[in-house]
């Protein structure tokens, strides 16, 4: 199992996006106030379709009550200003990934004080960042790839052509 972090996510669609996502893996999201919309939002709602039932979402007052709560063993903070690749990093059953807010990121000082966690997803450097929910689901399957996808359909239902060819 994996835990998503959102602090402070600004953007409701993205966060819907981004609970589809930890639907469709298994993972837990955990959301860190304030947040720039209510939970109960439409399009919260309507981003995350009809995958809400396959989530665990927690909510949190700040990132202390987070620590309070939760026993993070492990944990990656993606930005855009970290070290090193998310490729570099290994990811443990369990792992926390964190991800900022749309306009801004992590806290500098989180990061700080937490340096040799923070991975970056590599780009151009004339692109600012990438879509919030896009670096979660980059995220959430490079740690799935390294743990070979526990638990999750290995396998399509493509229906096999009996002829051989491609039609």
């Amino acid at each position: 199992m994996l835990n998503v972090v959102l602090v402070a996510p600004e953007i409701p669609q993205n966060t819907g996006n981004i609970a589809r996502t930890c639907a469709a893996t298994g993972s837990v999201l955990h959301l860190v106030k304030p947040l720039g919309f209510d939970v109960s939002d439409a399009a919260v709602k309507r981003a995350g379709l009809d995958y809400w039932h396959l989530v665990e979402v927690r909510l949190y007052e700040d990132l202390e009550d987070f620590f309070s709560k939760n026993d993070v063993r492990q944990m990656r903070l993606f930005s855009t200003k970290a070290p090193r690749a998310y490729t570099e990093a290994d990811y443990e059953d369990g792992c926390y990934l964190f991800f900022g807010r749309e306009t801004k990121g992590l806290p500098e000082d989180f990061l700080n004080a937490h340096y040799e966690s923070c991975v970056r997803i590599p780009m151009r450097e004339e692109a600012r960042s990438l879509n919030l929910s896009n670096s979660v689901a980059v995220g959430v399957f490079e740690a799935l790839r390294q743990l070979q996808f526990p638990h999750l359909l290995d396998c399509g239902k493509m229906k096999i052509n009996p002829t051989g060819g491609n039609k």
